[in-house]
């Protein structure tokens, strides 16, 4: 009877260890760090690093969009934040940003971090209640991201100059 019982412990924990080996493959963690998100991810016990969060969004309200984004990317590493991913977003397209042309490489990883955040949203519209923002939803932000994206005729009108950025 004992020996069953090691039978059977030793076979749960064959397939445990395997089971851990294939998510270890799956996810494939870059650091231990990575591996703690990635479970706390799967318990459904991740939450964004908020003091990670306020400061970039400070350096976002300085116009300092490239280390904003590392803040909200560190605050964020799983990429699991709509709000965050909006955010995210929002700094490309006001760094790829221009009076006479966009920044296509930047627009284009806006558009991604846009798409991630409205897969986030689990359904419903993502609103962002900030003041300062002039686009307040997904949508509007992911709509100005691929208008900038095409190339038409308008891109040479000269009185291009003379728009606002959102």
């Amino acid at each position: 009877m004992q020996s069953k019982i090691i039978q059977v412990a030793g076979l749960a924990f064959t397939i445990a260890y395997a089971a851990f080996i294939v998510w270890i493959y799956a996810t494939e963690p870059r650091s231990f760090k990575e591996v703690t998100t990635s479970a706390e991810v799967a318990a459904g016990t991740y939450e964004i690093n908020q003091e990670k969060f306020n400061s970039a969004l400070n350096l976002f309200r300085r116009e300092q969009f490239r280390a904003a984004r590392n803040e909200w990317q560190q605050a964020d590493p799983a990429q699991r934040d709509a709000r965050t991913q909006f955010y995210i977003a929002y700094s490309f397209y006001r760094e790829g940003w221009g009076r006479v042309y966009f920044d296509q490489e930047l627009f284009r990883q806006g558009v991604e971090a846009v798409n991630r955040a409205i897969a986030l949203s689990s359904g419903s519209p993502l609103t962002i209640d900030d003041p300062d923002l002039h686009m307040h939803t997904a949508a509007e932000l992911k709509a100005e991201l691929e208008q900038g994206l095409e190339r038409s005729w308008s891109d040479v009108n000269p009185l291009k100059v003379l728009r606002t950025r959102k």
